[in-house]
């Protein structure tokens, strides 16, 4: 049982050696601190079942039934490419790279970052340009998870209507700069 006790100096002898009348004794006070504590639990365990947690926030993705029979065609004028690298790196090209067919020219890689001012810009510069675009995402070989998050929380941003998450293609690892080919 819990409990503070107080007690108080035994006054009687003082009082009798300076020749006064003697008070009556005080008894010791004494207070149970058991109910407190029993109390202060259960507040604890109350407030505890009773809160309400963080709820986890999920991103909603749906992804298509693929059927071989219905491939869809993306013109190269309204592709957008955007390969993830190393260190939040974000490259990406206009059209599609594509080395067997001749008339289709190389394209040229482009380097910026998640920022307000990087990918978010280019996607909105191409939204504005051409009003259907597709933008083909490629995760590189060191990109990260938080990076693919990052680029699928752009696509959410910018409104982008037609995007997918391919592969990395060996004509795509190519365009990359020599340290992200490792």
């Amino acid at each position: 049982m819990a409990a503070i006790e107080q007690s108080v100096p035994n006054q009687r002898s003082a009082q009798a050696k300076a020749g006064k009348k003697p008070r009556a004794r005080k008894h010791t006070f004494r207070l149970d601190m058991t109910p407190m504590v029993d109390l202060a639990f259960l507040l604890l365990t109350f407030f505890m079942l009773t809160t309400t947690f963080a709820k986890p926030r999920v991103m909603q993705l749906t992804m298509p039934v693929r059927d071989p029979n219905h491939l869809t065609e993306i013109g190269h004028s309204q592709a957008l490419t955007i390969v993830l690298g190393t260190a939040h790196r974000v490259y990406y090209y206009f059209g599609l790279h594509a080395p067997a067919d001749a008339s289709v020219p190389v394209p040229m890689l482009h380097t910026t970052d998640f920022s307000a001012r990087g990918i978010r810009r280019v996607l909105l510069a191409r939204r504005s340009q051409r009003p259907e675009p597709v933008v083909l995402i490629k995760a590189g070989p060191h990109a990260k998870y938080q990076d693919m998050v990052d680029i699928l929380d752009e696509m959410n941003l910018t409104d982008q209507k037609k995007y997918v998450l391919t592969e990395l293609s060996a004509a795509d690892r190519q365009l990359l700069p020599a340290a992200e080919q490792r």
